[in-house]
């Protein structure tokens, strides 16, 4: 079943979902007050990704109760590294005061010596980075502004089995070309639209302890036209709705169930192979880099992998029309929290 969610508040007044399920624009109104969970349990983050055929950057803005977090991971394709660099902010609890909603509010946040800004325009959004200690003091900085059209997005309200109160709310606004540059260690690398394309993960909800997720995401040209997907399961009750969604032109194609048959050994050592249930999506994605993180401070536990690399196969639009795409650029990725 695919129920496909109305407009309204996400939260009733005993902070349980109103209505589970998918959508291709926010909907549904969340209100951190709206809440009747442990303010521990509480889960809110922004995560871009750039993505061009030779580099990714990722950034990170999230509040998750006991724990802040800003960081920054930086991925050369052609050399095959990855590179993190983050800071923390203990228990905070809310007062990093994330926004409401995807399209509206600003962020800015500073730890150290670390800043991040995610600002809003009309028909844009403008990031900012600045990171003197990247890598041990090369830095890295930079400045870029994704255009948004008026397009489709991945929107879902996901509950979770035998915890009433644990829901996650989640965004995945995908192919907003890119423009702009960052210098890493001196040496500036620009970002052309033509070739550059970023995906907005925007997360709010109450989370259970212990959970793990699969996620792919690719966005670029095909043939001339924006093109990418969003695949992703692993948590939660997702009887309701998958969060599987492919993009062409900024129109929303909605998936069924998603597999990841990844490779015996690393999450790099081989081809994965990822399949839809209903038969409309079939590839292949090779790996070039895993940005893995493991952070293991007793009780929070994260082990992430995320997989940077290159899809193809083809996939089938709600109309019938068959794509074939190949090299497309993007990443697919393991999680396992305890936290």
């Amino acid at each position: 079943m695919q129920n496909r969610m109305g407009e309204g508040d996400l939260l009733d007044g005993s902070g349980r979902l109103i209505e589970r399920g998918w959508a291709t624009s926010e909907v549904r109104r969340y209100d951190r007050r709206a809440i009747r969970a442990s303010g521990w349990r509480i889960k809110e983050w922004d995560y871009y990704c750039i993505t061009t055929d030779r580099h990714a950057l990722a950034l990170t803005v999230a509040d998750n109760g006991y724990l802040g977090f800003l960081g920054v991971s930086w991925m050369d394709l052609e050399a095959g590294t990855a590179i993190n660099h983050g800071a923390v902010r203990p228990f905070p609890f809310g007062r990093m005061r994330l926004p409401a909603s995807a399209d509206t509010g600003d962020i800015d946040q500073r730890q150290g010596k670390l800043q991040l800004s995610f600002k809003l325009e009309p028909g844009a959004r403008v990031l900012r980075v600045d990171a003197p200690d990247f890598d041990r003091g090369r830095g890295l900085s930079g400045q870029f502004r994704l255009e948004q059209p008026a397009d489709d997005r991945m929107v879902i309200a996901t509950p979770f089995a035998n915890a009433p109160r644990a829901f996650y709310y989640n965004q995945k606004i995908n192919c907003l070309p890119v423009s702009g540059d960052v210098t890493v260690g001196g040496e500036r690398i620009a970002f052309d639209p033509g070739s550059a394309f970023a995906v907005l993960d925007w997360g709010r909800g109450v989370w259970t302890y212990d959970n793990t997720w699969y996620w792919a995401s690719a966005s670029g040209l095909l043939g001339g036209r924006r093109f990418g997907f969003n695949l992703g399961y692993g948590f939660g009750d997702t009887s309701a709705a998958s969060e599987n969604m492919l993009f062409v032109d900024g129109k929303a194609h909605k998936l069924a169930e998603v597999t990841f048959h990844m490779p015996a050994g690393a999450p790099d050592s081989g081809p994965w192979q990822i399949t839809s249930s209903d038969g409309r999506l079939e590839m292949r994605f090779d790996p070039i880099v895993d940005r893995h993180d493991t952070v293991d401070l007793g009780p929070f536990r994260t082990a992430q992998h995320q997989v940077f690399g290159r899809f193809s196969g083809q996939a089938i639009t709600d109309d019938g029309t068959r794509l074939e795409f190949t090299g497309l650029t993007g990443f697919a990725e393991k999680v396992h929290n305890r936290w």
